[in-house]
């Protein structure tokens, strides 16, 4: 997961370099979004946080 997820991050690293105003904003708010889940995949497998739910 994390290596498809880090190859992802890398691939919208480089659009948003190239991209168009028009797109900066989507792919931006796109990268932020795998950013967040890979950090959410680290802290679960560091024991940080717990996947399952509260109840």
């Amino acid at each position: 997961m994390t290596n498809e997820l880090d190859r992802t991050i890398v691939e919208l690293k480089a659009e948003l370099r190239n991209a168009h105003p028009d797109e900066r904003c989507q792919i931006a708010a796109e990268l932020e979004l795998a950013l967040a889940e890979r950090e959410v995949f680290v802290a679960e497998q560091e024991g940080r946080i717990s996947a399952e739910p509260p109840f």
